[in-house]
């Protein structure tokens, strides 16, 4: 599995990025994707995800705010963020997993699930 993210960058406060995130070699459809991030001294944590159904779950941090979404050949998986703030700056990643979890469950799991599949990173840094 090999996931590849793309459209990081430095944004003012207030501003927008849209991050991708390439995804090949998963055999089948039922997989289950999310942008999770990681700030300096702080955990790993959900940001967003996408099941196999289109199903979609966010963390209320960024509700309202961020979504994701994926192409109908579900090759790429994006995360529009709008509305961007100072506490948003973290590395981003992309994850994947094969068991076909629900958007719900994967959000709260997919960060210390050893079965996970990382891609290797995106900064966003959110600062006027």
């Amino acid at each position: 599995v090999q996931l590849v993210e793309s459209g990081g960058g430095l944004v003012q406060p207030g501003g927008s990025l849209r991050l991708s995130c390439a995804v090949s070699g998963y055999t089948s459809w039922n997989y289950c994707m999310g942008w999770f991030r990681q700030a300096p001294g702080k955990d790993r944590e959900g940001v967003a995800t996408i099941d196999s159904a289109g199903r979609t779950s966010y963390d209320d941090s960024v509700k309202g705010r961020f979504t994701i979404s994926k192409d109908n050949a579900k090759t790429t998986v994006y995360l529009q963020m709008n509305s961007l703030k100072p506490e948003d700056t973290a590395m981003y990643y992309c994850a994947g997993e094969s068991l076909g979890m629900s958007a719900v469950r994967a959000l709260r799991v997919m960060a210390a699930w050893p079965y996970t599949d990382w891609g290797q990173g995106t900064q966003v840094t959110v600062s006027s």
